[in-house]
Order: C-alpha cells, then sequence, then structure tokens
C-alpha cells in the first residue's frame, strides 16, 4: 500500500483507475432511496463542526452528490444551499437544501451552474464514486467565486461496487493522497491541505477532509 501512495504524489491517473465492478447505470443503482447517513453520528458532527470553521453566514453553497443530509450546522445561515444528487426523494428529504437539481456526473460532468456563483462547494462521502473527478474539480474551479472553498470529506465506508478501482485499492493514507491529487491536478485551486477529523480513532468510523481554495 505504501509504494501506491507514493506513486499517487506525482502519477498521472488513467482509465484503469477508474474501472467500477459494478458498470450499469448508476440511475438503476441509486433509483431506490437511502435515507441513512453512510458514516456514524461522532463522524456526522465531526463533519458538522468542520463546516463550521470554513463556511460564513451568507454563503452561496453547492452540496455536490448530496442526499437526504447535508451535515451543516444548525447555526449556520447561508444565504442559499443548492443540492446536487441522483434521487429527488432522498434529497427533497433534505430540510438544509434550498433547491436541487439530478444530474450522472459519470455521464455528463458539466455542471448547470454559472460561473463564479457559489462561495463553497462540499462532496460528502462520495468521491469515491466518480469516474472523472479531475474534469469535476475544473467544473467546479469555474463555478466558483475567486478564494472560494471547496471541501471534500470521505471515509472509509462505501458501496464497493460502485466506487472506483483505485479508491479500492487503497488504504485511508492513500485516499487522502488521491483525493489531494486529483484536486491538485485540476490546476484549479490552491493551498490544497488533508486534514484528519476523526473523532474517535481506532473505534468508531475514521473521516479525513481534502480541502482548497479556488485560483481563478
Amino acid at each position: 500500500m505504501n509504494g501506491t501512495n507514493n506513486l499517487l504524489r506525482n502519477r498521472i491517473l488513467d482509465e484503469r483507475s477508474f474501472i467500477r465492478l459494478d458498470e450499469t447505470p448508476d440511475e438503476l443503482f441509486y433509483h431506490t432511496p437511502r435515507l441513512v447517513t453512510h458514516i456514524d453520528n461522532a463522524a456526522c458532527s465531526a463533519l458538522s463542526d468542520h463546516y463550521a470553521t470554513r463556511l460564513q453566514d451568507g454563503d452561496q453553497i453547492l452540496d455536490l452528490m448530496s442526499s437526504y443530509a447535508s451535515h451543516l450546522p444548525a447555526d449556520f445561515f447561508p444565504k442559499a444551499v443548492i443540492g446536487h444528487g441522483m434521487n429527488a426523494e432522498e434529497l427533497s428529504a433534505n430540510p438544509q437544501l434550498h433547491e436541487y437539481f439530478i444530474q450522472n456526473l459519470n455521464k455528463n460532468p458539466e455542471l448547470p451552474l454559472e460561473d463564479n456563483s457559489f462561495d463553497a462547494c462540499l462532496i460528502a462521502v462520495s468521491i469515491q464514486y466518480l469516474i472523472e473527478p479531475i474534469r469535476i474539480f475544473k467544473q467546479i474551479g469555474r463555478i466558483l467565486r475567486p478564494d472560494g472553498h471547496l471541501i471534500i470529506s470521505f471515509s472509509n465506508r462505501m458501496f464497493p461496487t460502485k466506487a472506483v478501482s483505485i479508491w479500492r485499492s487503497l488504504d485511508d493514507v492513500g485516499h487522502q493522497n488521491y483525493v489531494a491529487t486529483c484536486v491538485r491536478q485540476s490546476d484549479e485551486f490552491h493551498s490544497i491541505k488533508i486534514l484528519d477529523l476523526s473523532p474517535t480513532p481506532g473505534i468508531g468510523d475514521p473521516l479525513f477532509s481534502v480541502i482548497a481554495i479556488n485560483a481563478t
């Protein structure tokens, strides 16, 4: 594992990195709503605390690859939170979203959003399902305002049949390096940092974050 982790820092990811065990249409997999959180309660609380340190009242937020919970702090007052996902029932049950749209990013990675229109983009415990993450990060760079925040969080939990092959092959350190590498290779961000937010290391679900600032 460690050798793979080190190689990630400099290698160019290829198509083999993004093969999935289940290549059937994502729309079929996500057709049935899953009104559950994908990390434990302690990790959910840690994610909310993390957002509290990065977001400001009045921000325009894009919650990409969202579900029925956005994990935003209860005392956070954004201008608007726009959600994206694959299941309308999940998104309509999310009380923190002002509006949402459905789109399969693995078929169409072009975001139907205006340039420089968001202060922050969140991707929570879903990055492992993207087959073109660098292209998505380029889109995020386009829609974020100058100095806007990209906040990606992830754990070791996943739907293994839909996670890309490189994610399945890596450990926690490898996941951190993989996400940071993809963000770096998009050439859209600076101040890329990896954070360990795990609330109960070795006991509950781990939680990590890659954060970055829009360079355009």
